[in-house]
C-alpha cells in the first residue's frame, strides 16, 4: 500500500459537513478560545464529549490549568464568531467586543449559541499531531432555536429563505 497524501486526505475530509463550535476555557484571569470541528459524544452516562485540539493550540495550556472548558455551538447567524476565534490572535484579541456571560467561575459562554456544554477535563491523550480532550459534561445550557452553521468543503453553508441548507459548491481541482 502507498501512503496516503495529506493534501488528499484533506481533500476528502472537506468532504464531509460539520457543524462548528467554539471552544472556551478561562485560568486566573486568562481567557482562551478557538474554533473547534472536530468534537463528538462519547457517552451519555456520564454524558461526555471528546474534542479534538492540534497539539501546538495556545488554549492547551489554559485547559490544563483550569481543568474546565465549554462547547458554544454556533448559529447559522454565528459565522464571524468562528472566524473570529479561527485567527492566530491572543485570546484577549479574540474576545474584544464578543458577548459573554459565565456560570460561576467557568469558562466565559458565548451569548447567543445554540447550546454551550460546560465540562470537566477527566482526561487527556496525545494522537500523533494533536489532542484528544474527554470532558464530563456538568452544565448544559439551551441557547436559541436556530439553524447551525454547517463547515463544507472549506466553506460556510447558507439557508434559503424557506429554511433549506445550501452548501457551498465543491472548489475545482
Amino acid at each position: 500500500m502507498t501512503p496516503v497524501d495529506r493534501a488528499e486526505f484533506r481533500r476528502v475530509m472537506a468532504r464531509w459537513p460539520t457543524g462548528v463550535c467554539v471552544l472556551t476555557a478561562s485560568h486566573a484571569g486568562r481567557d482562551s478560545g478557538l474554533t473547534v470541528n472536530a468534537f463528538f459524544s462519547l457517552s451519555l452516562d456520564p454524558p461526555t464529549v471528546v474534542v479534538s485540539l492540534g497539539e501546538t493550540v495556545d488554549t492547551i495550556p489554559v485547559l490544563r490549568s483550569s481543568r474546565r472548558f465549554a462547547l458554544n455551538l454556533l448559529g447559522a447567524r454565528q459565522r464571524e464568531l468562528s472566524e473570529r476565534f479561527a485567527r492566530s490572535v491572543p485570546g484577549n484579541e479574540k474576545f474584544q467586543g464578543v458577548r459573554t456571560h459565565r456560570s460561576g467561575d467557568g469558562p466565559p459562554l458565548l451569548d447567543g449559541a445554540l447550546a454551550t456544554l460546560d465540562c470537566r477535563l477527566v482526561e487527556e491523550l496525545a494522537r500523533y499531531d494533536h489532542r484528544l480532550l474527554i470532558g464530563e459534561v456538568e452544565r448544559i445550557d439551551l441557547g436559541v432555536d436556530a439553524p447551525p452553521l454547517v463547515f463544507y468543503h472549506r466553506g460556510y453553508a447558507t439557508y434559503e429563505p424557506d429554511g433549506r441548507l445550501q452548501l457551498p459548491d465543491a472548489p475545482s481541482t
